[in-house]
């Protein structure tokens, strides 16, 4: 049995779901199997994916649209897919950068083994970034007195921080200095680039 989830980030209807509905209708999925969430992938809840997940059952596949329709990152994604294949579900993604993954199959299964090879080496590209920001951020920064204000290099070692980890803003404002609106006046939650962001790296128009 063939079970679709798809997601779209906003809910104020500037996207639809319907052109991942399309696609899952047309690759079997019946209408009554579908689950879907209008959420940000990385901060909100998401009762659709949830409630498919328990739905699934071994034999099931799981289809997606695109890969990024499913994970919150990388890691998450990673995660998600070893425990279906653990609780024997499949999982297909039908267009998009991931559309050979298929673990119902061979060709599949390789492809997504190669895929999470290249996920973690990622991870551990996005830690030594991560921990070369920090370091660049405390040589240049003075223990005690008023927060730091966010400068450049603080600035993209913070957004990686939020788009790539689980880390809260709160933890990563503390990690690098400063004041949490501080962060949230340059940044959004989920690591983009706000207009005042924009400007201090040379971005904005």
């Amino acid at each position: 049995m063939l079970i679709g989830y798809m997601r779209v980030s906003k809910a104020d209807g500037s996207q639809t779901l319907d052109p991942q509905r399309d696609a899952l209708l047309a690759a079997g999925v019946a209408p009554d199997r579908l689950y879907q969430d209008l959420a940000s992938g990385r901060l909100d809840a998401r009762p659709g994916l949830t409630a498919c997940l328990k739905a699934l059952q071994p034999g099931n596949t799981l289809v997606v649209w695109k890969l990024d329709r499913l994970g919150r990152d990388l890691k998450h994604l990673v995660t998600t897919v070893d425990d279906l294949r653990a609780r024997d579900i499949g999982f297909k993604v039908l267009s998009g950068a991931g559309a050979q993954i298929d673990t119902t199959t061979a060709n599949g299964r390789l492809f997504f083994g190669v895929f999470a090879a290249f996920a973690e080496f990622e991870r551990e590209l996005i830690a030594e970034r991560t921990k070369a920001g920090l370091a660049a951020a405390r040589a240049r920064g003075r223990k005690g007195g008023r927060p730091r204000k966010m400068d450049k290099t603080t600035l993209r070692a913070v957004q990686t921080m939020l788009r790539d980890t689980d880390e809260t803003a709160q933890s990563i404002a503390k990690r690098f200095g400063i004041a949490t609106p501080t962060l949230y006046l340059y940044l959004n939650g989920d690591g983009s680039l706000k207009e005042p962001g924009a400007k201090l790296l040379g971005l904005a128009t």
